[in-house]
């Protein structure tokens, strides 16, 4: 991830030519650094283990058909999560690897691009950053902090939101990138997030590293949060598990 970041990803940076931004639709933009860096990851993970499918996020918006290898043995990658910070020329960004089997994710790696910061996690066996263990911990805050994303939610739910959870939390600005938001729930900065999409790239990994670290990720009933099951909405994060079952109670009003 680290000499990744070196080839394909920190040389664009600030540093991207026209016609180098492309729009995915609905304000979801590509970069050529996506692409570059997704077929690096790609040769480098194939090299560690080619058992595994291949599951990266550019590629499968080219060929949607990809999304079928979520239910077999798979690493899943997420080349530059945080793309509109990136392209902008703006923190944060980062790569997501995940390694899946059975729809759960078995081990997750998240790195900072900017900071170098390696967020590692297998399961069972804990999570750590930049090799040390860590334990998530609350802010301490009352009320609490909520990092709550509202961009993929239609009006109806957003509205359902602003009523019944908003009031709850000291509201803070969503970093545009789950490399960052999981850690933030974990390090003290924020106790309570909800992602409305899920898609595998993007949460694989943080909600293996969150839960091993002692905070819960789930989907709202509780359910745990398949890689499979990409196109179902809704899933709540939180520094601990009793305040993810806060949070749940007051998402269950929404509905």
């Amino acid at each position: 991830m680290q000499r990744v970041t070196e080839l394909a990803i920190m040389p664009r940076y600030r540093n991207l030519a026209a016609g180098e931004v492309e729009d995915k639709g609905g304000n979801d933009p590509v970069t050529i650094a996506d692409r570059e860096s997704e077929a690096l990851l790609r040769e480098g993970l194939l090299q560690i283990d080619s058992t595994p499918a291949f599951v990266g996020e550019e590629v499968a918006h080219a060929d949607p058909a990809v999304l079928d290898r979520l239910d077999r043995p798979c690493w899943i990658v997420d080349p530059v999560d945080g793309t509109r910070n990136f392209a902008t020329g703006k923190p944060p960004f980062g790569i997501i690897i995940a390694q899946a089997m059975d729809g759960e994710a078995q081990s997750g790696w998240i790195y900072d691009c900017l900071s170098g910061r390696f967020c590692a996690a297998h399961k069972g066996k804990g999570a750590t950053i930049d090799g040390g263990r860590i334990v998530a911990r609350p802010t301490g805050k009352a009320p609490p902090i909520g990092a709550i994303s509202l961009i993929f939610m239609e009006e109806e739910r957003r509205e359902a939101t602003r009523r019944h959870i908003s009031p709850n939390y000291e509201l803070v600005d969503i970093p545009f990138c789950a490399a960052e938001q999981y850690p933030r729930l974990a390090l003290g900065v924020n106790d309570v997030s909800i992602f409305e999409r899920t898609l595998a790239w993007d949460h694989a990994a943080g909600v293996l590293w969150l839960n091993e670290a002692g905070g819960k990720a789930a989907r709202p009933d509780g359910s745990a949060y398949r890689v499979d099951q990409w196109d179902r909405p809704g899933l709540l994060g939180a520094a601990s598990p009793a305040l993810w079952d806060e949070l749940a109670e007051l998402y269950a009003k929404m509905n």
